[in-house]
C-alpha cells in the first residue's frame, strides 16, 4: 500500500494561493470611490476580423473606451416566483428562511447548519491579483461590490395549487424532518397567489393540482391582476425592487405568428383580444415588464416572444432566458468543452436521466418534453463550432437525450452518460459518467443568484466617448448566460455555452466594474521577466 501523504510530502511546496474575505477597494486615477457609487474607466482591446480578396484573415486590435457608474447601496429586494408552492420554490424559501433564522437540524450524522453553496453571490470567489511574492490573491464576488445579502430578501409569488409553503416544503420531500419541522412555523403563513391556468399550455396531469386560480379567462385582465399583484407586494413590504422568476413546470411552445406575437405592439393587441397563442408565462412576462421588474424564465418553453422581447427593450427592463441550467448539462458543457478544447473530436453523446418530481411528471405528456429536450440539445452547439479544424460545416456529434419519469425518485435525479471521442490516429476515447443529485438542491441557488446578480446590474450605468450621458445596461441580460440552457442575447452577440467563458464573462463584469482589466492568465510578467533598469 502506497502511503500517499508520505509521497506529497517529499514533494511539499508552499501554496501559492489564498482567498481573502474582507472588502476591497481598486486604486489608480481611473477609479474613484464616491458616497453612494463607484466610477470607473477601462480601456477595452477588441479583435476585429476581416475577410480579406484572397480568402486569409486579418485581425486587428480596436480600443473601445468605458465609463461605469455602479451605486453602492443595494436595494430592498424581492422576488417573486411563477410556481412558488413548487419543489424549487418551497425549497428556495426553506432554504433562505433557515439562513436567516440560523435554524440548524439533526441527522443520523450529526447537526447540520445552513448553508448557501451552490450560490455563485455568496460562495463564489475571482482572482483579484497577485501579490510581490507571487502569491495568488482571490476574494468573493461580494467583497468588490455590494451585494443584497440574501437574508435580505422578501419572498412572494403565485401558485395554481393552494398548499401554504410548508404544506409545499413537505410535499416536496426533500429536506430533513427535522429541519422541517422547525421551519413550519415560519413557513405555514406564506401562501401563494392564485396563479394563470390555461389548460392549453399545460399537461392534462396537472389539472388536479389547479384549486388556486384567478377565475377569468380573459388575457388582459390576468395581466391586469398580475400587476396588481406585483404592486400590492412591492407597497406591503416597501420594497425598492422586485424580480419575477418563473420557478413553475414547463409549459408547450407558442405559435410564433406575424401579427400576433412578433412586435411589442400586436403581442398587447393579442393580449387583448384574448389570442389563444399567447401563454400564461408570456402574460406573467408582460405584467411584470409593464411593471418595471425583472423576468426571468427558468423553464425552455418560448415564453420570451419577439414581441416580449421588444417590449422589454421599449421599457428598459431586465430579462433572462431560458430554462435553469444546473446539473447534468453543465457538467455537458465543461466535458465537452474539455474534449474539443484538447483537439480531440466528440462523435456521440448519449444521456439518460430519470428523476421524480412534479416537473417531470408534467413531462410526460410529449408535448411538453418538446422544449426541454431542444434545450438539453443545444448546450453544445458554440463549442463544436468553434473547432472547424474537428469538424465540417454543419457537422454535429450524435446527441441523444433520454428523460424519463420514476415517481419513487422523487426530488433525485440520475443520469449517465456516454461520451465517445476519437483522438490520435482515430483511437477511441470512451467517457462514462454517473451523476446523482436533488434537483431542487441545484437549482435553487441559481434562482438566488439570479434575484442578486439582476439586482446589481440594475444599478450600473455607463457610456462610452460617443455618448453625453449614462444609460443602463441592455435589457436581455446576456451576462447571466451561465445560469441559463438556452442563453438569450442581444442582436449581434454570439451564443455562447462553454460553461466556464459564462462563468469569466461574469467575473470579468465584475472587474470592469471598478476597472480592472479582464483576467488574461497570461503572466507575462514572470514568463518574461520584467527588468526595470
Amino acid at each position: 500500500m502506497t502511503d500517499n501523504d508520505a509521497w506529497r510530502a517529499l514533494s511539499h511546496h508552499n501554496i501559492s494561493t489564498v482567498t481573502r474575505k474582507k472588502n476591497c477597494k481598486v486604486s489608480g486615477s481611473h477609479v474613484s470611490y464616491l458616497e453612494n457609487e463607484v466610477r470607473s474607466s477601462l480601456k477595452l482591446q477588441r479583435t476585429l476580423v476581416q475577410t480579406l480578396p484572397d480568402g486569409s484573415l486579418q485581425a486587428t486590435p480596436k480600443e473601445l473606451l468605458y465609463e461605469f457608474c455602479t451605486k453602492l447601496k443595494p436595494s430592498k429586494l424581492g422576488i417573486m416566483q411563477v410556481g412558488w408552492g413548487g419543489n424549487n420554490g418551497s425549497t428556495v424559501t426553506a432554504g433562505i428562511v433557515a439562513n436567516r433564522e440560523g435554524i440548524c437540524w439533526e441527522t443520523c450524522k450529526g447537526m447540520e447548519e445552513p448553508n448557501l453553496f451552490g450560490s455563485l453571490s455568496q460562495h463564489g470567489t475571482l482572482r483579484l491579483g497577485i501579490t510581490s511574492d507571487g502569491t495568488d490573491v482571490f476574494v468573493p464576488f461580494k467583497s468588490l461590490l455590494p451585494l443584497v445579502e440574501p437574508k435580505d430578501i422578501v419572498l412572494g409569488g403565485w401558485d395554481i395549487s393552494s398548499y401554504n409553503l410548508a404544506e409545499a416544503m413537505d410535499r416536496a420531500q426533500i429536506l430533513e424532518p427535522d429541519l422541517k419541522r422547525k421551519l413550519r412555523p415560519l413557513l405555514e403563513s406564506m401562501k401563494p397567489l392564485p396563479g394563470i391556468f390555461d389548460e392549453e399550455f399545460i399537461a392534462k396531469n396537472q389539472l388536479p393540482r389547479a384549486d388556486n386560480v384567478i377565475q377569468t379567462k380573459n388575457k388582459a385582465q390576468q395581466v391586469e391582476i398580475i400587476r396588481q399583484d406585483i404592486r400590492k407586494f412591492k407597497q406591503q413590504h416597501m420594497l425598492d425592487f422586485v424580480v419575477v422568476i418563473w420557478t413553475a413546470n414547463s409549459e408547450r411552445y407558442s405559435v410564433e405568428l406575424s401579427g400576433v406575437n412578433d412586435t411589442a405592439e400586436n403581442l398587447l393587441n393579442a393580449i387583448s383580444s384574448n389570442h389563444k397563442e399567447v401563454s400564461p408565462s408570456t402574460l406573467y412576462a408582460v405584467a411584470s415588464i409593464l411593471e418595471g421588474c425583472p423576468y426571468v424564465n427558468g423553464s425552455p418553453q418560448n415564453t420570451l416572444v419577439p414581441g416580449c422581447i421588444q417590449l422589454a427593450e421599449e421599457n428598459q427592463v431586465f430579462i433572462v432566458g431560458d430554462d435553469f441550467k444546473s446539473g447534468q448539462t453543465k457538467m455537458k458543457s465543461v466535458l465537452v468543452d474539455y474534449l474539443v478544447g484538447s483537439g480531440m473530436k466528440v462523435e456521440s453523446m448519449v444521456t439518460y436521466n430519470h428523476l421524480g418530481n412534479n416537473d417531470m411528471f408534467q413531462l410526460t405528456d410529449g408535448e411538453m418534453w418538446k422544449p426541454k429536450s431542444a434545450a438539453k440539445s443545444r448546450v453544445i452547439e458554440d463549442i463544436v463550432g468553434s473547432n472547424g479544424t474537428l469538424y465540417k460545416e454543419d457537422e454535429m456529434p450524435d446527441h441523444v437525450v433520454v428523460v424519463r419519469y420514476v415517481s419513487s425518485y422523487g426530488d433525485s435525479k440520475s443520469d449517465v452518460s456516454e461520451y465517445v471521442t476519437r483522438t490520435f490516429m482515430n483511437c477511441p476515447y470512451r467517457t462514462v459518467m454517473y451523476n446523482n443529485c436533488l434537483d431542487s438542491a441545484l437549482c435553487a441557488p441559481l434562482i438566488i443568484d439570479l434575484a442578486i446578480f439582476i439586482e446589481l446590474f440594475h444599478r450600473v450605468s455607463y457610456r462610452t466617448s460617443d455618448m453625453k450621458a449614462f444609460a443602463p445596461m441592455h435589457p436581455v441580460l446576456s451576462a447571466l448566460s451561465f445560469y441559463m440552457k438556452i442563453p438569450r442575447t442581444p442582436v449581434g452577440e454570439p451564443h455562447v455555452n462553454a460553461l466556464q467563458r459564462q462563468r469569466a464573462c461574469i467575473e470579468n463584469l465584475f472587474r470592469a466594474l471598478v476597472g480592472l482589466n479582464g483576467e488574461d492568465n497570461l503572466f507575462l510578467e514572470t514568463k518574461f521577466p520584467y527588468i526595470s533598469e
